[in-house]
């Protein structure tokens, strides 16, 4: 029944976007042919980039390097058999412990990426 309401849904969405992308078409070309480009939004300046991905294979593997980090220190604190929160399914500490070192790597690189754009 769910399944049914989303596929109608999805179908109608999708027959809405295709008659305004082809009526916005329409409407532009008319303006166009009226003379008034101003108006038309095809001449708009570009807007500049607010902050461009410097380095994207820095950010990512610095977040792949210190989530790989995160699992290892969860393996190795599990291997004592002190932590029982480790392997307890219950638990929420080790995906904590590994959102902290991703956000680490983040940071790690939001200072390099900062440094770099000073000099």
């Amino acid at each position: 029944m769910m399944q049914d309401a989303l596929i109608t849904a999805v179908i109608f969405f999708g027959i809405y976007q295709i008659i305004k992308v082809f009526t916005d078409f329409l409407l532009k070309r008319k303006i166009i042919k009226a003379g008034h480009l101003d108006q038309a939004g095809i001449l708009e300046p570009v807007k500049p980039i607010q902050e461009e991905n410097r380095y994207p294979t820095l950010k990512w593997g610095l977040v792949a390097l210190m989530a790989g980090i995160g699992l290892i220190v969860i393996e190795l604190l599990s291997w004592g058999g002190t932590f029982k929160w480790v392997k307890a399914y219950e638990s929420v500490m080790p995906i904590g412990i590994e959102l902290v070192f991703i956000a680490t790597g983040f940071l790690i690189y939001f200072f390099i990426a900062n440094a770099k754009k000073k000099v």
